[in-house]
């Protein structure tokens, strides 16, 4: 096999297998999983949900695949509306070293897949690895400071191709045609920072899953398509999007060290960037008496991507900016003690005292000294005492790991309003023994809620 990047990562996802992938990198997987299910069903409280809702049932007018939390879509509907799902209310996973979401992307066109094909859990688990690893391995040879100076934004270009290679293991594809579905996932690659601030960068990972999806069943049937999409020296991925990349970061250890195990998750809904400064936030209230009303000043420290991302919205304007904002969440977490989606309803990011903290009492400074998602926050008191924290790993990242009970929680929290309390405690022992799980379609089923709410009504409130 040659060693060129595209085929090298095709040959993986074609022939990886269960035996192949340690236990410690299955058990996250069924991690990822599950926190993806807890943000799908979370999802159905977004604010656009019931438009990505009109265009999936628009696609097609069949009913074979499940979507989560809700009825019945085609193929194609189910991939892109569960994929919006996952992403709506900002609080699902991140790849920090390419600032990109995988779940949304690989997630829900493997279920669809899985769920048409009545795939074992135990393919799933493989199918869902191979498709994690196949993303965050393609970011990782971008070089992402030149992939990100040009304007790119990861999950529509990144994301295809894990898409592809989650769908294309789950149809049993021999290597040439799995890199035959990455050069047609790579076709579709797409998606710039121009929708930064706006719900069009939660567009790009939902229409990327489907991207994915068509690249793989396209490839199926033999579709003719470059096998060298990511090293092609005319209009190549890394050539094209990066400055050449780093090609060899994409196979240096394949199958030994798994990438996979980089992709953080986040306990809170808010942007991924100040998931380190909601750390710091939670530390000082958890550790310090600070009645809101004694405190003068919340000062907040943060590098410059997260100052540049998230320190502009002291007037946010919406829920989409709430989420977005380090003012609002720095000041609702000292209000309430809180940062779930009941901090992010309109009664509560709209109470006037609150808006008034955030704008004027919350400082956000860039401080040089601090990077990636790095922070301090520091209280200072109206009688002059202060006290401060600092956060290196936020809660969810790689190094500072949510425990699967954690987990279970968030899971829980967010699909009580969809589900009975049986149902949710089916679904997370059907996740926890996915391996032995006959078919996908029984996930699936207990994931579907036929008499659900309508989406419409769900998302408005």
């Amino acid at each position: 096999m040659a060693a060129e990047a595209t085929q090298t990562l095709a040959q993986f996802a074609a022939t990886v297998r269960y035996d192949d992938i340690p236990e410690r990198v299955r058990e996250y997987c069924k991690d990822i999983l599950l926190d993806t299910l807890a943000c799908a069903v979370a999802g159905h409280q977004g604010e656009e949900t019931h438009q990505v809702h009109a265009l999936a049932a628009g696609l097609a007018q069949s009913g074979e695949a499940s979507v989560i939390g809700d009825g019945r879509l085609s193929l194609a509907g189910a991939t892109l509306l569960n994929g919006y799902l996952v992403t709506a209310v900002t609080m699902c996973d991140v790849h920090r070293a390419t600032l990109t979401h995988i779940t949304p992307e690989v997630v829900p066109p493997a279920l669809a897949i899985g769920e048409r094909d009545g795939a074992t859990g135990r393919d799933l688990l493989v199918a869902l690895a191979a498709g994690f690893e196949v993303a965050t391995r393609v970011g990782i040879g971008l070089n992402y400071p030149a992939f990100r100076a040009r304007g790119w934004h990861g999950p529509g270009v990144i994301g295809p191709f894990g898409a592809a290679a989650a769908v294309g293991r789950l149809l049993g594809f021999d290597a040439e045609t799995m890199a035959r579905a990455f050069g047609l996932a790579g076709s579709q690659a797409a998606g710039t920072f121009a929708a930064w601030g706006t719900p069009t960068v939660k567009f790009h990972q939902c229409r990327a899953a489907v991207s994915g999806l068509m690249a793989a069943l396209l490839a199926q049937q033999k579709f003719v398509a470059t096998r060298e999409f990511l090293t092609a020296q005319d209009g190549g991925l890394y050539r094209t999007y990066s400055d050449g990349g780093r090609p060899e970061a994409v196979t240096a250890e394949l199958g030994q060290r798994w990438e996979l195990e980089q992709i953080a998750l986040r306990p809170w809904p808010s942007a991924s960037t100040i998931q380190g400064m909601i750390t710091a936030m939670f530390d000082l209230v958890e550790r310090n008496p600070l009645p809101a009303a004694r405190v003068k000043r919340l000062k907040v420290s943060v590098g410059k991507t997260a100052y540049d991302m998230h320190g502009i919205f002291p007037r946010y304007q919406g829920k989409f900016e709430a989420l977005l904002s380090i003012h609002y969440a720095a000041a609702v977490i000292l209000h309430d003690r809180a940062l779930t989606l009941a901090q992010f309803e309109p009664a509560r990011y709209n109470d006037p005292a609150l808006r008034r903290f955030a704008a004027e009492q919350v400082e956000v400074v860039c401080d040089p000294a601090l990077s990636g998602v790095q922070s301090k926050v520091e209280a200072e008191m109206a009688d002059g005492a202060s006290c401060a924290a600092r956060c290196e790993h936020p809660r969810g990242a790689p190094e500072n790991r949510l425990t699967r009970a954690q987990i279970v929680d968030k899971f829980r929290t967010y699909a009580t309003p969809r589900f009975a309390a049986a149902r949710i405690e089916e679904i997370v022992e059907t996740v926890s023994r996915l391996e032995t799980l006959g078919s996908a379609r029984t996930l699936m089923e207990l994931l579907r809620a036929d008499e659900a709410e309508p989406l419409r009504r769900t998302a408005t409130g």
